[in-house]
């Protein structure tokens, strides 16, 4: 996680880069309010089907049931994908809020495996947090990492009023751009999407596992 970036990474960042400064500015700042909005309203509701939190369970345990968690939304998030990829530019238009939706509500239901409780504003902190580390580009995820070491001995914030929403959104844009516009091929759309949206659920619920497993280690 925190190996710096290859000369892939670099060449990709640098077209990604030139990209966004055609972009104009108030696309930019729409993309991070719709984002932000989104994102809010899944955090805020997540919750209400949520699976229960799992108490005192040991570390194997927990990383068994967040293996079923992962794998059960793996096989939803790759028939989502397949039937975006077959269905043209609008249904995987709509394959980006269903996508977050499904990320979001898996890093809960992992979250409760271990034994937090997604009530509390830090633990949905935590979760963006792991969603930014699987995410991002190598400077940021190296930063990121940063921000998880003594999570739970240290004070964290009580509202979203300072959190960076405009990277937040420029990085996750930023990584599955190239791969969700391979949806949009003709024909081989549907098998593209449901290999993309499994790898990046697999990605996301390697990442939340991992990050589980240092607060465990921490405490």
């Amino acid at each position: 996680m925190s190996r710096p970036p290859g000369l892939i990474d670099r060449a990709a960042r640098n077209v990604q880069g030139r990209i966004n400064r055609i972009i104009p500015e108030q696309v930019h700042a729409t993309v991070t309010t719709v984002i932000e909005g989104l994102t809010r309203t899944i955090l805020t509701g997540a919750d209400l089907t949520s699976r229960g939190r799992r108490v005192g369970a040991d570390l194997a345990a927990s990383d068994a049931q967040a293996r079923e968690i992962i794998d059960a939304y793996r096989k939803t998030a790759a028939v989502e994908g397949g039937v975006a990829g077959a269905g043209g530019f609008w249904l995987a238009l709509a394959d980006f809020p269903a996508l977050l939706t499904l990320k979001i509500k898996m890093l809960f239901d992992v979250c409760e495996a271990y034994g937090h409780d997604v009530a509390q504003f830090e633990e949905r902190l935590y979760i963006l947090a792991l969603f930014q580390l699987a995410f991002s580009g190598a400077e940021h995820r190296a930063t990121v990492l940063q921000t998880l070491d003594d999570w739970d001995a240290r004070q964290h914030p009580t509202d979203f009023a300072h959190f960076d929403w405009r990277t937040f959104q420029r990085e996750y844009r930023d990584y599955i751009d190239l791969a969700k516009m391979a949806q949009l091929i003709p024909v081989v759309g549907a098998p593209i999407g449901a290999f993309v949206n499994w790898r990046l659920l697999e990605r996301l619920g390697e990442t939340a596992i991992n990050g589980y497993r240092m607060r465990w280690l921490a405490r």
